[in-house]
């Protein structure tokens, strides 16, 4: 394969540009100015009509009216304003790859939804509450609304790479781990559900992850009607994306007492504004959609970029391919 033009506007430090400038010396590289956040589209850029390869957040427009482009590398999981029939077409007609930076933050998320889980379990949230206020010393109270996971159900609601590590992470607590897939397959430690599995595997999960991408099928997934089917007592999280629970319906199930407590890292809108009424709902605790977020981030974006840009180079299947037929 001979010199490429690749096009970026992820967010890099200098360390993972650098990284990025002498691994690709063999091309030309296009640095474009960056969007604020992994999670932003970044401003349209003409320059990206020259590449071939573009990584990062480009306009969804500009990559439909580049004939020449035959791949994009997102820097993010998500890939809701790239699923578009356009792209699809490209796709499917062989023209153009699709990937994602899943692989970046499978890690993150997966240690996220963990934390969440064992602060649940562990009632770290009520400790902190009592240090907060009146710092008495409930001890009694507070050891017997601890739980343990081992012979707990925990139903992980979609089933990707964060899924998959979130199993892995969950084997040595000896949780029975469900997992629902539209693809069935056969995995060591987790049971795999599909969607007419789910009123059943919801009235007997512990704990509900919701790690949903969000597509055509998944808005308010999870509302009013599977709310009401929930154990008695169960927690919700919710690491995938904002707009597949219905926030009202959620905010209804803690006033009423169904859910034992709601634990959010995506909200739709984001930023969720101070007056939400997910900010005051009893027993629902929320981080800033920072599950993905680490310290050597950027390094691992370029890391997996480069690791594709390899296989691509050499015409090997590239890791984390979307859009497919």
């Amino acid at each position: 394969m001979g010199q490429l033009t690749i096009w970026t506007n992820a967010l890099l430090n200098e360390r993972a540009a650098s990284h990025l400038r002498e691994a690709c010396q063999a091309h030309r590289l296009i640095l474009a100015s960056p969007p604020p956040d992994v999670l932003s589209k970044g401003a349209p850029d003409l320059a990206l009509q020259e590449a071939q390869v573009a990584f990062g957040q480009p306009d969804p427009d500009l990559l439909t009216a580049n004939p020449d482009l035959r791949w994009v590398h997102l820097s993010s999981a998500g890939y809701a304003r790239y699923d578009t029939a356009a792209l699809r077409s490209r796709v499917e007609e062989g023209g153009l790859l699709v990937t994602n930076s899943s692989w970046v933050f499978a890690e993150p998320c997966a240690q996220h939804a963990l934390a969440f889980i064992l602060a649940h379990s562990r009632q770290l949230h009520a400790a902190y509450e009592v240090q907060r206020t009146d710092r008495s010393w409930p001890h009694v109270a507070l050891r017997a609304r601890c739980h343990l996971l081992e012979n707990q159900v925990i139903l992980l609601a979609g089933f990707g790479s964060i899924g998959a590590r979130l199993a892995e992470l969950l084997a040595p607590f000896h949780a029975r781990v469900l997992g629902l897939r539209r693809r069935k397959q056969s995995l060591p430690q987790v049971e795999l559900i599909d969607e007419t599995q789910l009123p059943e595997a919801l009235a007997a999960a512990d704990h509900v992850v919701n790690i949903l991408p969000e597509n055509g099928s998944t808005p308010g997934f999870f509302g009013a009607a599977r709310f009401n089917l929930f154990k008695p007592g169960a927690c919700y999280y919710s690491i995938g994306r904002g707009a597949t629970t219905d926030q009202q319906a959620l905010a209804d199930a803690l006033s009423a007492g169904r859910l034992a407590g709601a634990y959010l890292d995506v909200t739709d809108p984001e930023p969720l504004p101070p007056d939400h009424p997910l900010w005051f709902a009893p027993r629902c605790y929320i981080t800033p959609h920072s599950s993905g977020g680490h310290a050597n981030e950027p390094e691992r974006m370029v890391e997996h970029f480069l690791r594709n840009l390899r296989r691509f180079e050499q015409g090997q299947p590239l890791e984390g391919l979307l859009l497919q037929p």
